[in-house]
C-alpha cells in the first residue's frame, strides 16, 4: 500500500499524519514546543527544537502505524508562515532564535519604510501590506544585529529560510536549500508576478541574494530525506504554507472556490486562478501554489478574533466553563436581542486595518442575558467574515459557496449563522484535517499516488451543507447594525 507522510509544523506544536492512498489518516502524532517572549512584542522559537519535535513526530507516526519508510511514497510539508531562521551552511546551526510571524520588533523599520514611500512598491511586487508580520524585515534585523552575520551572509556562508526551508535542509542533510512559491510569497522579497526574488526589494533592505533559498514548485519531487532518519530515503514532493495547504486540502482548485479556517482567528482565502487580483480593499494577494508549470493565486483576508472570542467568554467573563458550551448557551434565545459585539480586542483587520479599534458590546438592556451575549459573540465571528467576503466580491472574486474547517466548525449554530449572513452555502467536509491533507495531496499528486485532480477531488466529501435560510431583509438589517457598531468601536485608543 502507498502511504504519504504529512508534516504539519505549526506555531505551537509539530504534528505528523500518515495518510493512505484513500486519503484516510492511519496515524497521527503531536508534540508541543516552547514559545519564548524575551521582550514585549518579541516572539521567538528554538529552531533546533522545532526540528527535533517534527522529526520525533514523523518517526512516531510511522512506528504507530507499523509502516516502513519503503512503503512511504512521499513526504508532504506544511508550515507556519513568515517565521524566519538564519543558519550557518557549514555547521547547520542557527545563528539566533527563530523570529516568529507574530513578532513586532521590526514595526519601527516598517514605519520608516512607509514614511519613505516604499509601501506601494512592496504591494505592487509582492501583493502584501508593508508590515512586520512578513519575513523581510525580520531577516534584515538578524543581519544587522547578530555579530558578524552580514559579512558571513555576503560571503555566502549563511542560509535564510522560513520554516519549510529549515526543515527541508535538515531532512536532506543540508543537500537542499529551497522554499516553495507559496512560502516565498510571504517573505515580502518575492515578486509574485515574475516568480523570482526581487532585486529592488533586496537592495531596499540590504539583503544579500546569497542567503536566499532556491524557489521550487509546491508539487514536485525536490529532494529526498537521508536514509538515517527513517531507515530509507523518502521523496519530499509537496510543500505549502499552512493556509495554502488548507486551501488545497479543501480542493479549492478552481477560480471562485473559497475556504475559511476557523481557529483562534479566521483565514479566508479565495482562488483567483492564474490572475493575481490586486486588492482595492487591503486584502493580501498571494501565491496559492505552483505546480505543473503554472501558478495559481489567492486573495486572503484575516479575522483576528474568532475562537479567541469564545475563549474570552470562558476565561474573561466566566459565562461558560468550556468552549463547546457556547452553542447550547446561544441557542437558548432566538436572536441576540439587538446586542452587538465587536471583538476588536487587538484592533480590526481587513477591510478596516484599524489598530486603534477596541472591543465593544452594545445594545444591552436590563433584559440582556448571558445567552444574548453568547449569541452576539457567534454573530460577531460570522459578521467579520461577511466583511471579508464582501471585500473579495468588491475586488471581483465571486464566491458561490464557502468550504470550512477548523475547530469552530463543529458549532452548527455558528455555521448556520454564517450561511444566513453570507447568503451562500457553507460546506463542512468529512475530513477536517485539511492543512495536513493538503500537504499530503500535493505530495501524492507529484509521485502519482493520485494521477489527476479528479482523483484528488474524490477524497473531498461533504459531511453537512448549511444552506442560507434567512431573508435578504434580515441579512441586510444585521449587516447595517453591525457596521453601525463597528464605526463606534473605531479609533477608540488613538489618544484623541
Amino acid at each position: 500500500m502507498d502511504y504519504i507522510l504529512a508534516l504539519d509544523q505549526g506555531t505551537t506544536s509539530a504534528r505528523a499524519l500518515l495518510f493512505d492512498a484513500d486519503a484516510r489518516v492511519c496515524a497521527q502524532t503531536q508534540q508541543a514546543f516552547a514559545q519564548h517572549f524575551p521582550q514585549p512584542g518579541w516572539v521567538e522559537h528554538d529552531a533546533d527544537e522545532i526540528w527535533r519535535t517534527q522529526l520525533a513526530c514523523a518517526q512516531q507516526a510511522l512506528d504507530a502505524a507499523g509502516v516502513a519508510a519503503t512503503q512511504v511514497r512521499a513526504i508532504g510539508l506544511t508550515n507556519q508562515r513568515e517565521t524566519t531562521v538564519l543558519w550557518d551552511r557549514r555547521s547547520g546551526q542557527p545563528l539566533a532564535p527563530a523570529i516568529v510571524w507574530q513578532d513586532r520588533r521590526t514595526a519601527a523599520r516598517c514605519d520608516a519604510l512607509r514614511a519613505a514611500g516604499h509601501a506601494d512598491l512592496i504591494r505592487a511586487r509582492t501583493g502584501l501590506e508593508l508590515d512586520a508580520y512578513f519575513s523581510a524585515t525580520k531577516l534584515a534585523w538578524l543581519l544587522d544585529t547578530v555579530p558578524g552575520a552580514r559579512a558571513q551572509a555576503e560571503a555566502g556562508a549563511l542560509a535564510f529560510g522560513t520554516i519549510d526551508s529549515w526543515l527541508i535542509w535538515q531532512l536532506t542533510g543540508g543537500a537542499c536549500h529551497v522554499t516553495d512559491a507559496s512560502n516565498a510569497a510571504r517573505t515580502m522579497l518575492f515578486d509574485i508576478h515574475r516568480q523570482c526574488w526581487d532585486d529592488d526589494l533586496l537592495a531596499l533592505l540590504d539583503i544579500p541574494r546569497a542567503v536566499l533559498p532556491q524557489v521550487v514548485a509546491s508539487c514536485g519531487v525536490l529532494g529526498h530525506s537521508t536514509a538515517a532518519l527513517f531507515g530509507a530515503p523518502i521523496a519530499i514532493a509537496g510543500v505549502a504554507g499552512d493556509q495554502q495547504a488548507a486551501t488545497f486540502g479543501q480542493l479549492c482548485l478552481r477560480p471562485g472556490m473559497a475556504k475559511n479556517t476557523y481557529g483562534t482567528g479566521c483565514f479566508l482565502t479565495v482562488n483567483t486562478g492564474e490572475h493575481a487580483v490586486a486588492s482595492a480593499n487591503r486584502l493580501l494577494t498571494t501565491v496559492a501554489w505552483q505546480r505543473d508549470g503554472q501558478v495559481d493565486y489567492l486573495l486572503e483576508g484575516s479575522v483576528f478574533m474568532a475562537g479567541a472570542v469564545v475563549q474570552w467568554l470562558r476565561d474573561g467573563l466566566g459565562l461558560i466553563r468550556a468552549a463547546d458550551e457556547i452553542e447550547a448557551l446561544a441557542a437558548q434565545v432566538p436572536d441576540s436581542g439587538e446586542v452587538v459585539m465587536v471583538p476588536a480586542f487587538a484592533g480590526l483587520g481587513a477591510p478596516y486595518w484599524d489598530a486603534y479599534a477596541r472591543g465593544t458590546l452594545m445594545g444591552m438592556t436590563r433584559g440582556t442575558s448571558a445567552a444574548h451575549i453568547a449569541r452576539a459573540a457567534l454573530e460577531a465571528v460570522a459578521l467579520q467574515n461577511v466583511d471579508l467576503l464582501a471585500a473579495m466580491r468588491a475586488d471581483g472574486a465571486e464566491v458561490s459557496a464557502l468550504r470550512v474547517d477548523g475547530g469552530m466548525t463543529r458549532n452548527a449554530l455558528l455555521m448556520q449563522l454564517q450561511a444566513d449572513l453570507l447568503g451562500v452555502p457553507v460546506l463542512r467536509p468529512q475530513q477536517t484535517e485539511t492543512t495536513a491533507l493538503g500537504a499530503a495531496l500535493l505530495a501524492g499528486r507529484a509521485v502519482g499516488v493520485w494521477p489527476d485532480d479528479a482523483a484528488l477531488a474524490a477524497h473531498w466529501q461533504i459531511e453537512r451543507a448549511f444552506e442560507p435560510a434567512a431573508s435578504a431583509d434580515w441579512r441586510e438589517a444585521m449587516r447595517a447594525r453591525w457596521h453601525k457598531a463597528v464605526e463606534r468601536s473605531r479609533g477608540w485608543a488613538d489618544g484623541a
